[in-house]
């Protein structure tokens, strides 16, 4: 099979779709591999690295997208990239298809992709095992931004997440007990921050509650959540119903009765968000203020850690990317239930 990884366009985007010891695993089965020129440069993979591995240079995304049966993304394709796309070829990567613009999906469509999304692929215990690593980075990435937002000087309210004697610790409110939302708690927590997570899964709470003592566990009811954001100093959305738009739980009159210049974290704007205020920013512009409180809603969170985000989405896809180049297409996702359930033909 003809593998092909692409060179990621959208802004602050340095992750790349396979790691020259990705790419030397499908060589050494037999497979072709074209990268576009630099593709890994962001994270800090140089050509000659692919090169060694097997990989041939190619020095436009035209040739990529064209000569791929299978092409390796981070994000979406964006409009253009998608008219580059070979009829009857197959896509993967975090499409998160429910917050998609309909001309795309036409496209799509027209040209008969399969479209694999990374964030769909699902084990039978209802895991999301590629997806997961980059929640974890989410979640910790979180805790480290939500910290430098707290500062006077990106407008914040001057405040440390903890750790001084004698001094209060910042509230943290965490919406969601996944993966992003367990790792979120672990980071905050070891900043010296007073968190609290809420969540409707008891057994979801039940593990945070064993695992990550001192956190403040409740269920997630509108009262609740209303009365939790009221105080918070963070708020994080960290929440994640796969395949689909993520509900709303914060109204913008929560938002309203938050302390002002308190700071709003958005991890679910991938899929949508889950505060009613939230709209996309960049890393070039990552804030906005709306009803006096900071909204930092960058859908692309791990793309500015590229080399572990790339190193630990490898580690964590690279079995099903083998299966579908040694299978073919059809018959992978025919015959594994995990990438059945993420594959779409348009």
């Amino acid at each position: 099979m003809i593998i092909g990884i692409s060179k990621e366009r959208r802004p602050n985007e340095y992750r790349v779709g396979l790691s020259p010891a990705g790419v030397k695993m499908l060589t050494e089965r037999g497979h072709t591999c074209f990268i576009e020129d630099q593709a890994g440069r962001g994270g800090g993979f140089r050509n000659s690295e692919y090169e060694k591995a097997g990989a041939k240079i190619a020095f436009s995304a035209e040739e990529v997208f064209g000569r791929a049966d299978l092409l390796l993304k981070m994000a979406r394709p964006m409009q253009d990239e998608i008219e580059w796309l070979r009829p009857d070829s197959a896509v993967a990567a975090f499409w998160h298809l429910a917050s998609a613009r309909q001309e795309k999906l036409d496209v799509l469509r027209e040209k008969n992709i399969y479209t694999i999304a990374y964030e769909q692929i699902r084990k039978t215990d209802g895991t999301h095992p590629v997806l997961r690593p980059l929640s974890q980075i989410g979640g910790t990435m979180a805790a480290q931004t939500a910290a430098r937002l707290l500062q006077n000087k990106w407008g914040g309210r001057g405040i440390l997440l903890g750790m001084i004697p004698g001094v209060p610790p910042a509230e943290v409110v965490i919406l969601g007990a996944g993966v992003v939302g367990t790792y979120a708690a672990r980071a905050f927590r070891g900043l010296g921050a007073h968190v609290t997570v809420l969540d409707n899964d008891m057994d979801a709470l039940q593990c945070i509650s064993e695992n990550l003592p001192g956190v403040v566990t409740m269920i997630s009811t509108p009262y609740n959540i209303g009365r939790a954001t009221a105080y918070s100093d963070v708020a994080i959305g960290a929440v994640l119903v796969s395949g689909e738009r993520s509900p709303i739980l914060v109204t913008r009159e929560m938002v309203r009765a938050m302390k002002p210049r308190s700071v709003i974290l958005d991890v679910s704007i991938d899929q949508g968000g889950c505060f009613e205020t939230s709209r996309p920013t960049t890393h070039d512009n990552p804030v906005y203020v709306e009803e006096e409180v900071t909204h930092y809603c960058v859908p692309n969170l791990s793309g500015v850690v590229a080399r572990t985000a790339t190193h630990a989405f490898v580690n964590a896809a690279i079995p099903y990317i083998l299966e579908l180049a040694d299978r073919g297409i059809e018959n992978a996702v025919e015959n594994i239930p995990a990438l059945k359930i993420a594959t779409n033909r348009h």
